[in-house]
């Protein structure tokens, strides 16, 4: 992923009003970010535990989403799998939910993936960050393809809520 400025930032959000995109947290170390091996920034809001954002490149475009996640009910975490990465975690998915852009998310429709709770997808697709676990699922793939398969499955998930 190309390396983002705040401000593009900002203007890539898609299922929020611009002013929502204009006040909401944005990382303050953008420049320390390993921006080559990520195929998205994504991040938990800092005020507000129950947010987090998600911006990555669809078809030479910056997007990004404004997600929601439940909050955890004490004594549920078990083992789940990434709907993005395909990464097993021991209670580190989390159900994240985008409301949908343009009308449809006035209405109040929206769109659920699992997600790894961390936003890390990209680091656990390389081998960069291991799960609290510490094991993962053995796979035949390399991890080109497993870079390529995380990009497919997030690019599907922004459409969904782009559509």
């Amino acid at each position: 992923m190309k390396p983002l400025t705040e401000q593009e930032i900002r203007a890539a959000f898609v299922n929020c009003t611009k002013g929502e995109a204009k006040r909401l947290s944005v990382p303050r170390d953008l420049g320390e970010r390993p921006w080559d091996d990520l195929d998205y920034l994504g991040w938990r809001d800092p005020q507000s535990p129950g947010r987090a954002y998600l911006v990555t490149e669809v078809d030479g475009r910056a997007r990004g989403l404004v997600l929601r996640r439940p909050a955890r009910i004490a004594g549920q975490a078990r083992r789940s799998m990434c709907s993005i990465c395909l990464t097993a975690h021991d209670g580190g998915v989390a159900l994240m939910v985008a409301p949908k852009a343009g009308r449809a998310g006035q209405e109040g429709n929206s769109v659920g993936a699992y997600l790894c709770d961390d936003l890390a997808c990209s680091l656990y697709v390389r081998g960069r960050k291991e799960t609290a676990a510490g094991a993962r699922l053995h796979e035949t793939l390399t991890v080109e393809e497993k870079v390529a398969r995380t990009a497919a499955n997030l690019a599907a998930f922004v459409a969904q809520v782009t559509a």
